[in-house]
This record gives C-alpha cells, structure tokens and sequence, in this order.
C-alpha cells in the first residue's frame, strides 16, 4: 500500500519520514570510549600518585614516632608527601568520575568531571597570566612568604631536604632569596651562633664539586664555614645566587618551550572537556528520544 496519504478533499501529502530504526543511538561510542580511556590512564595515575603518597607519608610518621607538624597550611605545603596524597585524591575522584560517567552515560557525572577540569583551566590560565604579567611581584612574593619557613624546615623534613638539595644541584644555587648562600644563616644548624660542626656552612647541594671524581663519594663538609667569606671567596667553592632568580632567568630562557608546553596541556584540557560536553548532548538526545 502506498506511503502516500492524502486530507479529505484530495490534497496530498508528504510521505511521513521514517523513525530511526530500534538499535538507533546519538551517542557515539567514538568519543565514549575515548573519553573513558584517557580517564582511566589517569586514573591509574592518581592511585599510583596515591599510594606513594601514602607510604612516605607512613614512614614519615614511623620516623617521627607517629607525629607529623601539621600547624600551619605552610606545614601542609612543605610536607611533600601530604601534598602528593591530596593531588593523588583529586586526579582518582575526578578521572573516576570521568571514566564511570562516559561507561554508563551519567549525565551528572560528567557534568561535575566536566566542571572539575573547567575550574582547574581557569585556575592555570590565573597563575599563568599572574606569572608572566607580573614576574617581579610573584618573586618578592615566593621571597616572602617562603624563605624562611623553607630554610628553617630544612632539617625537619627530610622529604623537603632531598627536594631542596635537589634543586640546588639542578639550578646551581644555594639559598632562595637575592641574598643567596646568606639564607642558610637563618637555620638553626648553619647559623654562625650554633654549636653544631656545621656552623656558618650550607648543605653540600650548595657546592660546585661536591663529589669526589676519583671516589664518587660526596664530600657533606665541602660548604662548612662559607658564610665567614665574602661572596668572591665563596663563588670559589658554592654557587652564591639564590634559587627564586635562577629560576626566573631560567624560565626566560625558556620561555618559548614552557609556553609551547602549557598551550598544548591547555588545548588538551579545552578539547576534553568538549568531548564531555559532547557526550552530555549525546545522551541528553538519547534520553529525549526514549521519552
């Protein structure tokens, strides 16, 4: 019979499109599973970043006969392992909540994975215009706020320590603020009134050579007493310049690389969250054609 009909008094009509057929769905399983696979490699992530976190952080307290400081949020800050477990925290729940939601199509999970990603866009874009606007003032700012706590913390933690000789070795610096190798002179072990063998010294990580060729073995005496010396006389056995400005003139450097690299986390983070937003209309298409 012909799809043809026609009113009464003879005026035709169009042929009635056809449904979909059954098996019919707006959600493409493309960007789906492709959503849910760049979740759960995050999600693997996050719990290994998780668990690290959490086994420094047990052996921290082994060390500490079960206390950890944690009286300021600088205590938080500076406590490297505690920060690792709160990033682990965060990247699991939010890649989970991305993962479970594109698996089972839940429109409210990946709503609040898609405003989780938006608010950590907005808050990168912040601190990268603050940075690159205003260099001068975030250094006096890093000087302020962090000088000190970090010096003085230096023995305390030995996560934070391992971090700071880190630094220093990698930068060729000793200290954090335009005062340079002189920052020592605020810790309590380096500090030219303290009985300890180390008075008027800096860590190792502060000397040019501080390893033994012949040996391999690392010389821990080699800044003993260079806080005595002008800076001439010490630029001969550590490295004078505090870490803030290296690391600023290191980061002009590089200016072009670092500001390559962030686009590209930045396009990444911009193209997920529309493929979010995408499988959001998907479904929501889906749903309307169920009702």
């Amino acid at each position: 019979m012909s799809n043809h009909r026609y009113h009464h008094g003879g005026n035709y009509m169009h042929p009635r499109m056809s449904d979909p057929p059954h098996h019919f769905t707006y959600v493409s399983s493309c960007v789906k599973y492709m959503i849910f696979l760049l979740n759960f490699l995050f999600w693997l992530f996050g719990g290994l970043l998780l668990a690290i976190g959490v086994y420094a952080f047990m052996d921290k307290l082994k060390d500490g006969n079960g206390w950890v400081r944690l009286d300021t949020v600088y205590d938080v800050i500076f406590n490297i392992s505690l920060v690792m477990i709160i990033a682990g925290i965060v990247v699991f729940v939010v890649s989970f909540a991305g993962c479970l939601g594109a698996l089972r199509e839940n429109t409210c999970l990946l709503k609040f994975y898609s405003m989780c990603l938006l608010m950590f866009f907005i808050m990168e874009m912040t601190l990268a215009i603050i940075c690159f606007v205003f260099p001068q003032y975030m250094n006096s700012f890093l000087e302020y706020q962090f000088t000190d706590k970090i010096i003085h913390s230096y023995r305390d933690d030995s996560d934070l320590q391992n971090f700071i000789d880190f630094a220093q070795q990698e930068f060729k610096c000793c200290g954090l603020s335009n005062a340079g190798y002189q920052d020592w002179s605020k810790n309590e072990y380096f500090n030219c009134s303290s009985p300890s063998v180390e008075r008027c010294g800096v860590p190792y990580s502060c000397c040019i050579n501080a390893t033994d060729i012949s040996s391999g073995l690392v010389n821990i005496m080699c800044g003993y007493g260079v806080q005595e010396h002008s800076v001439a006389a010490a630029s001969k056995r550590i490295w004078t310049s505090g870490c803030i400005e290296i690391v600023r003139v290191w980061v002009e450097r590089n200016l072009y690389v670092i500001a390559g690299v962030a686009l590209g986390i930045a396009l990444l983070q911009l193209f997920v969250i529309y493929l979010a937003k995408t499988l959001e209309g998907q479904i929501d298409l889906q749903k309307s054609r169920w009702s």
